[in-house]
Parts: C-alpha cells; sequence; structure tokens
C-alpha cells in the first residue's frame, strides 16, 4: 500500500512503463465517479476537466474558477487510495508563472499528476507555461507526472497534409521544456498513432472511445496511456437526459434500469 505522496507519483510514473500494458483512464469528475473508478480495479485515477467544469456548473474550456477546481481535487484525492492525475486544462492562469501557480496548488491538493493542453495557444508559449509546470513540481519535491497534451487532431489545427509533423514537432518542443509524456487526442488511426509512438521516447497517450482500436489493440502499437475523457460523463448525463425524457413523455422508468444499488455506491463512502 503506497501512503505517501512521493510513492503514488512514483507509482503513477512507473504506470506508463510497462511494455504492451498500457494504463487504462476511465476519466473521473467527482468523488463518487472516482470511487467508482478505483473499486472497478484502476490502477489511478484521473479527471477529465470537461466533466469537472460540467459538474460545477461551467463549460470546458478554461472557463472554470481555479479554487473551484482545486476543491474538487483535494476531494477526489483525500478519497481515492490509488495516484490521482488531474486534467487542468491550460493550467487556469494567462501566464507561466500562473501556471506554475496552479501546478503547485494541486501538488499540495495531493495529486500527482497533471494534463496541460495547448489549444490554440503559440507552441513556444506553451513550452513555457510546461516549464513552468516542471520547476514547480521539482520545487516540491514530488515528482509530478507532466502529460503535454496536443491537439492539432483534435481541434483540426494546420493543414491536414502537415498535421503529423506539426504534431511531431510540438511534442518535441514540450518533451524539451520538461512533459514526461505526450497525449494527442482525436487521433484513432493505426497508423498515425504508430508514428506518434515511434516519433518520441516518451509515454503516448491517446484517446478512446466507440471506433477507435481497442485497448489490446492500442498496446500492441505502442501506446502507453489510453483515456476515456469526457466520454464517461457524457454517457452519464445521456442516462440523466433519458430518464428524464422517459418519465416526463410516457411516465415509465426503464432508463434506470440496471442503476449502481443504492446500497453498494453508499458503501463506498464508508470505505
Amino acid at each position: 500500500m503506497t501512503t505517501t505522496q512521493h510513492d503514488k507519483a512514483t507509482l503513477l510514473r512507473s504506470l506508463h512503463t510497462t511494455p504492451k500494458s498500457p494504463l487504462l483512464l476511465p476519466n473521473a469528475w467527482d468523488v463518487a465517479s472516482a470511487l467508482l473508478v478505483e473499486e472497478a480495479g484502476a490502477s489511478a485515477v484521473a479527471t477529465t476537466s470537461a466533466g469537472v467544469a460540467w459538474s460545477l456548473g461551467a463549460p470546458d474550456g478554461d472557463a472554470l474558477d481555479r479554487d473551484r477546481a482545486l476543491d474538487l481535487i483535494a476531494r477526489i484525492a483525500a478519497a481515492v487510495r490509488v495516484p490521482v492525475t488531474a486534467d487542468i486544462e491550460g493550467g487556469f492562469a494567462d501566464t507561466a508563472e500562473g501556471v506554475g501557480e496552479t501546478v503547485a496548488a494541486v501538488i499540495a491538493a495531493g495529486a500527482v499528476g497533471v494534463n496541460l493542453e495547448d489549444g490554440t495557444r503559440d507552441p513556444a508559449e506553451q513550452a513555457g507555461r510546461i516549464a513552468a509546470a516542471r520547476a514547480a513540481a521539482d520545487k516540491s519535491g514530488v515528482p509530478l507526472y507532466v502529460n503535454a497534451r496536443v491537439d492539432t487532431y483534435l481541434f483540426g489545427l494546420g493543414e491536414e497534409s502537415g498535421r503529423l509533423a506539426e504534431t511531431i514537432r510540438r511534442m518535441h518542443a514540450y518533451v524539451a521544456a520538461g512533459a514526461d509524456g505526450v497525449f494527442v487526442p482525436g487521433v484513432t488511426d493505426p497508423e498515425t498513432i504508430a508514428a506518434l509512438v515511434a516519433a518520441v521516447d516518451v509515454p503516448l497517450n491517446v484517446l478512446a472511445g466507440p471506433g477507435a482500436p481497442t485497448a489490446a489493440e492500442l498496446a500492441e502499437l505502442g501506446v502507453s496511456r489510453v483515456s476515456l475523457g469526457g466520454g464517461v460523463a457524457c454517457a452519464a448525463y445521456a442516462v440523466v437526459r433519458r430518464a428524464a425524457r422517459e418519465l416526463l413523455t410516457s411516465g415509465t422508468y426503464d432508463s434506470v434500469v440496471g442503476a449502481v444499488p443504492h446500497g453498494e455506491l453508499n458503501a463506498l463512502f464508508k470505505s
């Protein structure tokens, strides 16, 4: 049983390095979902920025108040025994210095990893933000895992013909700035994934969901981390919408068949 934050950080790093056994992360957005992910046997809990933002009444995309996000991270980290890695969007700050402050606060909240996305930012600016995150983590003494998200495919940035080359260029820049791994959401083509794996010497994280290769197939391609991102939260909210519409139209309740029993869910909070 790992008991210290340093131990958890070391464990999280090691979970990215087992050949053909990627770290599988069905992302959580609140304490209950995090406990369910842990109960299912996940080796770590990763938050989804989208799910977290929605659950706190904000849209995804750097709109959530930093303090509210940090409070949620602290609640999850205190509730589960496994390492927690937090999706902190763009760092909840306008400057690199601010990103460093966010990362220091994330560590203080108990997390041992972060996702930091570039979005439409200039890659050179993003490299500076990653460097600030790395410096803040090093100052804390906790070997925080910094996962640099590259959004070229997710947002369709640049010309399609040059997207792979631009993605690789960004990955190299972010690793040089201090990232421990890279996350390229929006890619499901095996040939492209294999090219991304071969392009860097750090773990590659991809976003999975319906239509993507299976976890076993991604492992064969060399992927080190597989995330569901906001997919689980979206699926949960789909049940809410379906159940609400069913009750309000037909007056029936079939949409809630298969729900986690109240007693089982409640018991997770007492362990």
